[in-house]
């Protein structure tokens, strides 16, 4: 068997969320979801502009990372461009959502219920898969993106 060549990615590196309001997506992960906020900036470096193909760009930008796995959520708004708002209903192609896993869904669901956040449904208890005998939510972020969260079973 002739081995593949082609360069493959080493680590993961990072998601990036572009959102429309930054405080109030902050608030969500970082006061709901319980990830830890590492920096805050604004961005103008010339080379973002080409990278993105958007000349003159400059973003707010947030980093956060999930302190158990070191997972890193980018968060980003374009300063320089306004977007149109999509639907980001997972049943959408180009659409996707972000999974977390805890063991405290539905403490988290509740979190999230108390300070105004929508969830798409009640946390529910997986019946098959790998996640059976757990527990299983989707969040809704302040921009409608899905965050699931997923409890292992037991054993």
């Amino acid at each position: 068997m002739e081995m593949n060549t082609l360069a493959r990615p080493v680590a993961f590196g990072h998601i990036g969320l572009h959102v429309s309001d930054m405080e109030r997506s902050i608030s969500f992960y970082r006061d709901v979801i319980g990830l830890d906020e590492v920096e805050r900036r604004i961005r103008d470096e010339s080379y973002l502009g080409t990278l993105t193909g958007y000349p003159g760009l400059r973003l707010d930008t947030c980093l956060l990372v999930e302190p158990s796995s070191g997972l890193m959520l980018e968060l980003l708004v374009l300063l320089t461009s306004k977007g149109e708002a999509v639907e980001p209903a997972t049943a959408n192609p180009g659409t996707a959502h972000i999974c977390f896993i805890t063991d405290g869904t539905d403490a988290i669901y509740q979190r999230a219920l108390d300070a105004g956040y929508e969830a798409v449904n009640e946390p529910v208890t997986p019946t098959a898969g790998r996640w059976k005998g757990g527990r299983s939510v989707y969040l809704l972020d302040p921009d409608r993106i899905r965050v699931e969260l997923v409890q292992p079973g037991p054993g």
